[in-house]
């Protein structure tokens, strides 16, 4: 295996302070649109017809572009392909607000930057051996992002003296700020065979590494006709869809249960702040097999209860309903993420598997916040909308059954010998 980005620990806490840098910057540009949602089409001349597609973009170009990273890091390395794509956020963010007529494409833009981001992030964690703590603070970092941006965006229009666009437009800097870090801390100096032995989906500690050699799956069938792999990617593409199904909508939903703009906006927020502690420890527990066994299928049953609970809860009641779905369906991007590494044989089968969760994960995931949308756009209410989030709970609980059944998701060069990067005490068939 080749030498680790960088020799010392103090290289390898810098790295780490990069990633979370960078992973905070994956969700303002989302969240900071949601929570004002109904100023949009004032503030930019945005046909409101077309609100619901503002939310669906990014989540499409997550879905269509996740190949962009991968080829982008092979060229420039992958730190530098990180810094470009967090330059090119910050780009995005701007034109979109100063330019009216490029806020789709401005959006688009901005969704491609991420999930070029994003895609790489993971990759970097295993490069450096990174355990389950690297993964639930970078994950944890998507939630905090996600918080900040639907927070802060009130208190920043008011700063601006109203001004929306430079509400918008100001998380161009955190995003600035992160290219540089990840730049300097990001230099690569493993050799190309080390770094095509690395596994994109990220983890550590139980979940981290290959199975051992004699509980490897031989097969050489592609991963698309493997049911665990699936499964794994059914389970990061549902969760996915109900994560930018509820922040798209969340807002305009609680505004017309009488809270105010700046109220609906700061529970967006709470419901990030709330799942953070969740999205820090799922990755790490879901190592533990007894837990995993409860938590896969066990989620997407918590969170149809808790999105049936916002439904009908009154708006004095919204805080502590709010906040429970924030830990349900945070806990969910956590244990989406580990599955990858756990149900896979090795570094090699857990990076392909990581593509094909995010790529038809994030394609996927498009169709909720498009769907809520038209669904509340025809029926005049929101009962139909949270209802049909609720059944898409329901399918995520059948998809973490499936995920943790059966053999690991696999292929052929894993069987080769590929040199363990971090230990692994997974067994790889939990439920026979």
């Amino acid at each position: 295996m080749g030498r680790s980005w960088f020799g010392g620990r103090w290289r390898r806490g810098l790295v780490l302070l990069a990633l979370v840098l960078v992973s905070v910057n994956l969700r303002p540009a989302i969240t900071t649109v949601a929570g004002v949602m109904n100023q949009i089409n004032g503030a930019f001349g945005l046909d409101p017809s077309l609100l619901p597609l503002l939310g669906t973009l990014p989540v499409l170009a997550f879905g269509i572009t996740g190949g962009i990273g991968p080829w982008l890091a092979r060229r420039v390395g992958t730190g530098a392909a990180v810094a470009i794509a967090l330059l090119v956020l910050a780009v995005a963010l701007l034109v979109r607000v100063l330019i009216p007529s490029l806020l789709l494409p401005g959006t688009f833009l901005a969704g491609t930057a991420i999930m070029t981001a994003s895609v790489l992030v993971p990759q970097i964690v295993k490069a450096n051996r990174g355990t389950g703590w690297w993964t639930g603070l970078c994950t944890m970092g998507f939630g905090l992002g996600a918080a900040l941006g639907a927070g802060l965006v009130q208190p920043l229009e008011h700063a601006f003296g109203g001004s929306l666009a430079g509400a918008l437009a100001v998380w161009a800097l955190p995003a600035g700020a992160g290219a540089v870090l990840i730049f300097r801390a990001g230099r690569p100096t493993a050799s190309p065979g080390a770094s095509a032995r690395v596994a994109t989906a990220g983890g550590g500690g139980a979940a981290g590494g290959p199975v051992p050699p004699s509980d490897v799956i031989h097969t050489v069938t592609p991963l698309r006709k493997q049911r665990t792999a699936w499964a794994v990617a059914a389970f990061f593409g549902l969760q996915a869809m109900l994560y930018f199904a509820i922040t798209s909508w969340l807002a305009v939903f609680l505004t017309s249960k009488g809270l105010s703009a700046a109220e609906a906006a700061a529970l967006l927020a709470w419901f990030s702040v709330a799942g953070l502690p969740a999205s820090l420890l799922a990755p790490v527990l879901a190592g533990r097999e007894r837990i995993l066994r409860i938590l896969a299928p066990g989620l997407g049953i918590f969170v149809a209860v808790a999105l049936i609970g916002v439904l009908l809860a009154p708006a004095t009641l919204q805080f502590a309903m709010v906040g429970v779905l924030g830990v349900v369906q945070s806990a969910g991007f956590g244990l989406g993420m580990a599955l990858v590494v756990i149900r896979s044989t090795g570094p090699q089968s857990a990076g392909k598997l990581s593509a094909m969760s995010q790529g038809f994960g994030f394609a996927l995931a498009s169709l909720g916040p498009l769907a809520a949308g038209l669904l509340h756009t025809w029926t005049g209410g929101w009962e139909t909308t949270f209802l049909a989030l609720a059944a898409v709970a329901l399918v995520l609980a059948g998809a973490g059954f499936f995920a943790i059944r059966g053999p690991v998701a696999g292929i052929a060069s894993d069987e080769a010998g590929t040199e363990p990067l971090t230990e692994n005490r997974t067994k790889p068939e939990l439920i026979r």
